[in-house]
């Protein structure tokens, strides 16, 4: 992996964790929302640090596209959960909340999980065979909602052939 993609991972990470952050800090300024009250979400929008957690949250979804567009999701989420880590000491010391020792161990566990992950690699690798059954322009798709007779050979959008069970729609 490139150190540009060291900074995305990190990037996601972080803005995960202060959007997190400053929702929470934000709601907790606007007080209990009840389920039959939804509309006091809008009065959130008004509070400062809601609007910034949003922000973050939308630039951490903006980096989490670009870094799926290039790795597995399968080593993806897990390399951004380490926003875990970040989160609970904000709160901890920002937030001023109290963690307890099994919450602890548990993100202790999220980040040994992690470390796991990251020693694969970052994307699979596809072999030859898959691109060359990529679809051409002269292979038959066949129609939504046809139907086709049982044990007919059919033609997937991939051009390959397919058999049809007994009694089931194409």
């Amino acid at each position: 992996m490139t150190p540009r993609r060291y900074i995305v991972l990190a990037i996601i990470t972080l803005t995960s964790a202060l959007g997190d952050t400053f929702l929470a800090h934000g709601m907790k300024q606007l007080g209990p929302v009840s389920l039959h009250h939804l509309s006091t979400l809008l009065l959130a929008l008004k509070i400062p640090w809601v609007l910034v957690g949003i922000v973050l949250l939308i630039g951490f979804f903006a980096s989490y596209l670009a870094a799926l567009s290039w790795a597995d999701v399968t080593f993806v989420l897990p390399a951004s959960s380490l926003a875990y880590v970040v989160v609970a000491l904000l709160s901890r010391f920002w937030l001023h909340e109290q963690i307890t020792p099994a919450r602890w161990l548990g993100i202790f566990c999220i980040v040994a999980g992690v470390g796991f992950v990251t020693r694969g690699p970052a994307y699979t690798e596809h072999p030859a065979a898959e691109a060359a059954a990529l679809p051409d322009s002269t292979a038959s798709v066949p129609i939504c909602g046809s139907i086709a007779q049982p044990g007919a050979k059919a033609t997937t959008p991939n051009g390959a052939k397919a058999m049809i069970p007994n009694g089931a729609k194409q």
